[in-house]
C-alpha cells in the first residue's frame, strides 16, 4: 500500500526512570592545553571521545548510551547544541524531553565522564537548516556567518526594548544555563571543551575578509563568556589564539594545529557515512577506523572523536541535507537503536585500553620515528622518567611485512598498526579483530495490527482562511516557514472548445521544473503523475500528458519537501519549490506560460489542519475501513490502526516496506519521513582494503535505503 503518510499507534508506554541522587560536594578543576594535550587539573589526558546527540534519541535512551560509551572505553561524550530545536521561534526556549540538554550532561557527569559542548550554533550534522531555526532567515538583512550585523546583533522580534544579539544571545544563553547547573569543569562539571562556529574554513575562504573578520568575532565572543574551559574551531587553518583549530575528516595523521603550543585533536573521526533516500548504505571497516585512529595517536594526537559513536534517528521533520533518512545510523559502534555492533564496538574497546597502557609516555614524549622498511616504520616514544611506547606501522595496503624493532622479529598484516605499550609486547594489531561480528535480525514483536482505518486527503478542498493568491509562483519556504513539508499551488486554465488537440486526440503536455524537492500533479482533482529530485540534484523536472476539458481546468500542484539544507554557501538565499516555468505545450494556439497565472497558495495538507496525527484529535473526519478505501485509492491518504505495545523492553521498529512516501506518528509523536525508494548505485561489498572512502563499501542496493 503506498501513501504520502502511515500509521498512528494509540496506547501509551511509560518508562520510569529511578536516580539515586548522592549529594557531593563540588570539586573546581583546571582545564588548560600545551602542545602535547589537553591539561586536566595538571595532568595531560589522551582522551577518547564519541558523538552522542541527544535528541537522535530519547530521554530514557540516555543513561544506556552513555553507560556502553563508558564500557567501550570512552573518556568523553561530545554534542552539538541544536539552536532551532532550543529556540523554536525568537525568545521562546524548549529544554524539555529530547532537547533537555542538562539532564543528558548531568547523566554524562553521573556515570564519570567527560563532556564536549559543540555549541556552534551552526552545526551542519545533515540536520534541519544547519541547526539555525529558520525564523533567523526572516531578520531583515541578515546574511548566514559572515561579518553582518543582523546575524550577530540584530533584533529578532519587536518585543525587546534592546538590541537582540542572535548568535551572540543564543550562544551565551547556552553558556549561562551550563553555569547555572555548575556544569563546566571549571565548576566541577563534566565539560572540559566548548566549540564555537563548525567546519567554517572553506567558507571563510570563499567569503574573504568578511569571513575572517566573523571568524575572529566569534572567537572572541565565545572567549568573552568566561567559560573556564578552552574553545575549539573545527577545519578551519586560521583558527585565532586561544582556540584550537583542530582536524575532522577519515584520516587526520597529516593535520598539525596553526600553532606550535596547541595540541593535535580530531573531533570527528568519521565511523561511516549518513544515508540518503534513493541511496546505498554505507559501512566502514573497524579495521580502517582503528588503524587511522592509531596512526593519528603515534603521530602526537592526543584527543580522537568518534562522529558519530551513536548516530540515532532523525525524528519528526529534522533530517536535513535534503534527502537525508530518518535513520541516522552512520555504521557507528551503537546502532540506531541503541545496540552494541560487534566487531566495531569490541575492536574499538581493545583500541582504547592499549592507547591507555601508553597515556604516560605518550603525554611525556615527541615520537621517535624510525623507517623499518619501504612501506613500514616505528613510533617510539622514550619518556625522560623511563618506560618505553612503539607503534609498528605497515602502510601497505596488499602486502603484509616481517621487521626486525629492537631486536626482535614483527609480522605486520596489510594496513596496520601493532601496539607495544613496552615496547617488546603486542597487545593489539589494528587489523587482527578478536570479537565476533553481530548481525541485528528483526523478528516479529507479535503486535499484530488487524484492522486499519483511512482517510482520503481531500485533494480539491481548500482550507478556511489558509489560502494565499499572488500573480506569479512564490517560495515554498517563505510560505510554509518549514512549519509543514507541503505547499499546494494552485491555478485554473481556461481551455477554448477550438483548441485543436480536443478534435485530433492529441493531448497537450504539461512541462514544469521545480527546486525540489518532489511534486504531485493533479488536473482537475485526478493525479496525473509525481516526480522526485535527489541529494545531489534537488531539481524536479515533470512532463506528462494532460486530458483538459473545455472551460475552466483546475491544476494543483503539491510541493513536498524533503529536509531543508544544512550546508552549502549562504544556503539561507537557496530557492525552494515550484518557481518555474510552468508550461502547456501542444496547443493550437502554441505553447501556454503559466507561471505568471493568478495562482491560489495553501499551506500544508487538509488533514493536518485536522490534526489527524494526534490520538486525541476531535474532527469530523470520515474515516473508512481500509479494504474500501483502497478500492477508491488515492495518492494521499491517511491511515490509522491501534495496537497493544509488545512486552519486554526491547527497541521496536515499524516495517515501512509495503508502504510509499510519507510521515508517521505513534501516540501522536513524529517518528519521521519515510519513503521506500530503493538505493541505486554501484554497490560494492565490504571487504577490508584500506584507505577507507565511500563508495568503497556500499550495501543494499536495490532495496530501500531505509525499510525500518
Amino acid at each position: 500500500m503506498g501513501s504520502e503518510f502511515s500509521v498512528k499507534k494509540m496506547n501509551f508506554m511509560f518508562w520510569v526512570l529511578m536516580v539515586l541522587v548522592i549529594e557531593t560536594q563540588l570539586i573546581r578543576c583546571s582545564v588548560t592545553y600545551d602542545r602535547k594535550a589537553l591539561v586536566i587539573n595538571g595532568q595531560r589526558k589522551i582522551l577518547i571521545s564519541g558523538s552522542i546527540h541527544y535528541p537522535r534519541s530519547t530521554p530514557e535512551m540516555w543513561e544506556d548510551l552513555i553507560m556502553k560509551a563508558k564500557e567501550g572505553g570512552l573518556d568523553v561524550i561530545d554534542t552539538y547544541v541544536f539552536w532551532n530545536g532550543h529556540e523554536p521561534s525568537p525568545g521562546n526556549y524548549n529544554f524539555e524531553g529530547r532537547y533537555d540538554l542538562v539532564r543528558f550532561l548531568k547523566i554524562i557527569q553521573k556515570a564519570g565522564l567527560y563532556a564536549h559542548l559543540r555549541i556552534g550554533p551552526y552545526i551542519c550534522g545533515e540536520w534541519n537548516f544547519g541547526g539555525f531555526p529558520v525564523w533567523l532567515k526572516y531578520i531583515p538583512g541578515i546574511s548566514f556567518r559572515t561579518d553582518n550585523g543582523p546575524f550577530k546583533f540584530h533584533p529578532t522580534i519587536i518585543y525587546y526594548y534592546q538590541a537582540h544579539e542572535a548568535m551572540q544571545s543564543f550562544t551565551e544563553k547556552i553558556v549561562d544555563l551550563m553555569k547555572s547547573h555548575n556544569l563546566f569543569q571549571s565548576q566541577g562539571g563534566p565539560i572540559i571543551l566548548s566549540q564555537i562556529e563548525n567546519e567554517y574554513g572553506k567558507q571563510r575562504e570563499s567569503i574573504g575578509e568578511d569571513g575572517y573578520n566573523y571568524m575572529v568575532w566569534a572567537a572572541n565572543m565565545a572567549v568573552r563568556t568566561q567559560t573556564g574551559v578552552p574553545w575549539i574551531m573545527c577545519k578551519d587553518d586560521e583558527t585565532p589564539d586561544p582556540l584550537i583549530n583542530t582536524c575532522n575528516g577519515f584520516y587526520c595523521h597529516q593535520f598539525t594545529p596553526n600553532r606550535p603550543y596547541k595540541p593535535k585533536l580530531w573531533t570527528e573521526a568519521w565511523s561511516g557515512w549518513f544515508t540518503e533516500f534513493g541511496g546505498s548504505i554505507s559501512q566502514r571497516p573497524v579495521q580502517d577506523l582503528a588503524f587511522a585512529v592509531a596512526r593519528f595517536i603515534q603521530t602526537g594526537g592526543s584527543l580522537v572523536n568518534y562522529y558519530m559513536y551513536h548516530g540515532g534517528t532523525n525524528f519528526g521533520r529534522t533530517a536535513g541535507g535534503p534527502f537525508i533518512t530518518t535513520s541516522y545510523d552512520y555504521d557507528a559502534p551503537l546502532d540506531e537503536y541503541g545496540l552494541i555492533r560487534q566487531p566495531k564496538f569490541g575492536h574499538l574497546r581493545e583500541l582504547h585500553k592499549a592507547i591507555k597502557l601508553c597515556e604516560k609516555a605518550l603525554v611525556a614524549a615527541e615520537p621517535l620515528v624510525t623507517d623499518l622498511g619501504p612501506l613500514q616504520q616505528a613510533h617510539v616514544f622514550y619518556p625522560e622518567k623511563g618506560g618505553c611506547a612503539a607503534f609498528l606501522a605497515n602502510y601497505d595496503t596488499k602486502s603484509g611485512a616481517r621487521v626486525m624493532f629492537n631486536n626482535r622479529h614483527y609480522s605486520l598484516p596489510p594496513w596496520s598498526i601493532s601496539i607495544l605499550p613496552d615496547c617488546r609486547n603486542v597487545v593489539f594489531n589494528t587489523a587482527k579483530v578478536g570479537v565476533q561480528t553481530s548481525h541485528m535480525e528483526m523478528v516479529p514483536s507479535g503486535a499484530d495490527i488487524i484492522e486499519w482505518e483511512s482517510y482520503n486527503e481531500d485533494i480539491l478542498a481548500l482550507g478556511d482562511g489558509s489560502t494565499i493568491t499572488a500573480i506569479g509562483l512564490l517560495d515554498q519556504l517563505n510560505m510554509t516557514r518549514d512549519s509543514t513539508d507541503y505547499l499546494w499551488y494552485r491555478t485554473s486554465v481556461e481551455i477554448d472548445p477550438s483548441e485543436h488537440f480536443l478534435h485530433s486526440g492529441e493531448l497537450p503536455t504539461l512541462v514544469m521544473k521545480s527546486t525540489g524537492h518532489a511534486v504531485h500533479v493533479f488536473v482537475n482533482g485526478k493525479h496525473i503523475g509525481s516526480a522526485f529530485g535527489a541529494r545531489k540534484d534537488r531539481k524536479v523536472n515533470f512532463s506528462e500528458k494532460v486530458n483538459l476539458q473545455p472551460g475552466a481546468n483546475k491544476i494543483s500542484l503539491l510541493s513536498v519537501a524533503v529536509g531543508l539544507p544544512n550546508v552549502g554557501a549562504h544556503f539561507e538565499r537557496w530557492d525552494m519549490g515550484i518557481l518555474g516555468p510552468v508550461v502547456l505545450h501542444g496547443l493550437n494556439q502554441g505553447q501556454r506560460d503559466l507561471s505568471s497565472n493568478r495562482w491560489t497558495y495553501q499551506v500544508g495538507l487538509k488533514g493536518e489542519s485536522m490534526n489527524l496525527a494526534s490520538p486525541n484529535s476531535v474532527s469530523m473526519a470520515r474515516w473508512m475501513d481500509s479494504k474500501l478505501a483502497v478500492q477508491n485509492q488515492q495518492p494521499l491518504m491517511w491511515h490509522k490502526s491501534y495496537f497493544d505495545a509488545p512486552e519486554g523492553d526491547e527497541p521496536l521498529a515499524l516495517d515501512m516496506k509495503s508502504m510509499g512516501k510519507g510521515q508517521v506518528w505513534i501516540n501522536g509523536q513524529s517518528i519521521g519521513r519515510y519513503w521506500t525508494t530503493e538505493a541505486r548505485g554501484d554497490c560494492k561489498n565490504c571487504t577490508y582494503a584500506g584507505r577507507f572512502k565511500p563508495p568503497n563499501c556500499q550495501v543494499g542496493c536495490g532495496k530501500p535505503s531505509q525499510r525500518w
